[in-house]
């Protein structure tokens, strides 16, 4: 989807300024937040592709207007109250006011850094061949769904390089939408800057994306 978070190379958002030696969090409400997303998460109930196509469906006014964890947040109540396991009067009562789902499992205290080291894999095994190799020129697909995918704005419809051939993974597009994991085999594609920003473009800057080979055609 073109979402409000899909803002690579738009202009007027201000600068970038990365803060030297930056905490991990700014305030101690963050370190709530993060805690409240992963201990949801291991309810079972959503993906993190699900997750992620949540935030992404915020209101451009509520999405610029947020922080980082502001809109973490945001997005756990909408799969909190999708998934039924809050109502909109739980969240304006600050308790739970209503009757509500049991999740399927419960993360406890001693679980959360073995989880933590573990991560999500989403690598998954595939037989078919790769379709393109290492040197090959690709063109991404003009695509503009309305449904989630990782492929950026700026580098649809664009002729590049296989960089690297990966192996099978979760395709995002239809597993944000409970169609499935549909592993498909990932690239790494190099594009040049004149390429993307035309003759803007610098052309010394190379911009790297991985892709999904759906998202490729041969150029």
């Amino acid at each position: 989807m073109n979402g409000p978070h899909d803002v690579g190379g738009d202009m007027a958002f201000g600068p970038i300024n990365p803060e030297p030696n930056e905490p991990f969090f700014h305030a101690d409400w963050e370190k709530r937040a993060l805690g409240l997303v992963i201990t949801a998460g291991a309810m079972g109930a959503w993906n993190i592709d699900e997750s992620r196509r949540t935030r992404e469906s915020l209101h451009p006014a509520i999405y610029y207007g947020s922080s980082y964890y502001e809109i973490w947040v945001r997005g756990l109540e909408i799969l909190l109250q999708r998934h039924g396991f809050v109502t909109a009067k739980d969240l304006e009562a600050g308790e739970p006011v209503d009757p509500s789902r049991e999740p399927k499992r419960v993360m406890k205290a001693a679980d959360a850094a073995p989880a933590m080291a573990r991560g999500g894999p989403c690598n998954r095994p595939i037989s078919a061949a790769p379709k393109f190799r290492t040197g090959d020129r690709v063109r991404t697909r003009n695509m503009h769904p309305q449904h989630h995918t990782r492929l950026p704005r700026y580098a649809r419809d664009k002729i590049g390089v296989i960089e690297a051939v990966h192996d099978g993974y979760v395709f995002p597009d239809t597993n944000a939408h409970g169609k499935g994991e549909n592993p498909e085999r990932l690239y790494t594609v190099a594009f040049d800057g004149r390429e993307l920003w035309g003759e803007d473009g610098d052309p010394a800057l190379t911009v790297s994306i991985d892709a999904w080979e759906s998202y490729l055609e041969p150029a």
